[in-house]
């Protein structure tokens, strides 16, 4: 049977449907001990079908299987290449920014609170850089931020701040920690590049048409001028 799978390259970031010729699987099942019994390995092997771009990236995957090779449920998944699947984003975005959000990705299986500490830290970034909203602190900066926002969207970026809170007072009570799942993490890192592209890139791809607008404009007088000019010159 074919393989056919929806993708989206964390290199280019296009999305695309994978088929065959993009798409290498390599497996192993083995035999490990009487109390674990037999694992099954494999590496999935993705390559973007963009000409522009041609890169390689591949996850690990451990399941539960049996001699027969019959897959059970799956105990890890790791991201290989790129090691952070992490959406590239253009310079106009601060430097600083992008790199929180790139260390959230990085870390977000491995610790998904300190993840989730990323994720608030660059959402407080986002504020004062975007905003112009700097306060004593990020609650502060997200009540001021309320009237200038959707409501789901505010809403939203309150729930970061008391999900990402872990680790920003540890100095007041040590017992103050809440666990974050992965697929938790996950979320706070898709509201982070939702912000990026509905709000940085947006706003430069709203500019650069506002521009070209005002280009034509002056353009379409300086032609106007050009005639008015022709046309008294040769009266």
């Amino acid at each position: 049977m074919a393989i056919q799978e929806h993708w989206e390259c964390p290199y280019c970031n296009k999305s695309c449907t994978l088929g065959d010729r993009d798409i290498r699987f390599i497996q192993a099942t083995t035999w490990m001990a009487e109390d674990i019994g037999y694992l099954k390995g494999n590496y999935k092997i993705y390559i973007c079908p963009n000409q522009k771009c041609r890169q390689l990236s591949i996850k690990g995957n451990i399941w539960e299987s049996d001699r027969d090779n019959n897959t059970g449920k799956r105990i890890y998944e790791w991201q290989l290449v790129p090691e952070a699947n992490a959406k590239p984003f253009p310079e106009l975005i601060p430097q600083q920014l992008r790199s929180d959000y790139h260390e959230s990705c990085l870390i977000k299986d491995k610790s998904p609170k300190a993840s989730a500490t990323l994720s608030r830290r660059c959402l407080q970034g986002i504020i004062r850089d975007f905003w112009g909203i700097s306060r004593k602190t990020l609650f502060e900066e997200i009540a001021e931020l309320e009237d200038k926002v959707d409501a789901t969207t505010w809403n939203a970026i309150d729930s970061v701040r008391k999900v990402g809170n872990i680790g920003a007072h540890m100095e007041s009570d040590v017992n103050l920690i809440i666990d974050v799942e992965p697929d938790e993490a996950s979320l706070l890192i898709w509201l982070i590049e939702t912000l990026f592209e509905e709000w940085y890139i947006e706003r430069f791809n709203r500019e650069q048409k506002m521009q070209r607008i005002s280009a034509i404009a002056q353009k379409k007088k300086d032609e106007l001028e050009a005639k008015k000019n022709e046309n008294s010159g040769s009266s």
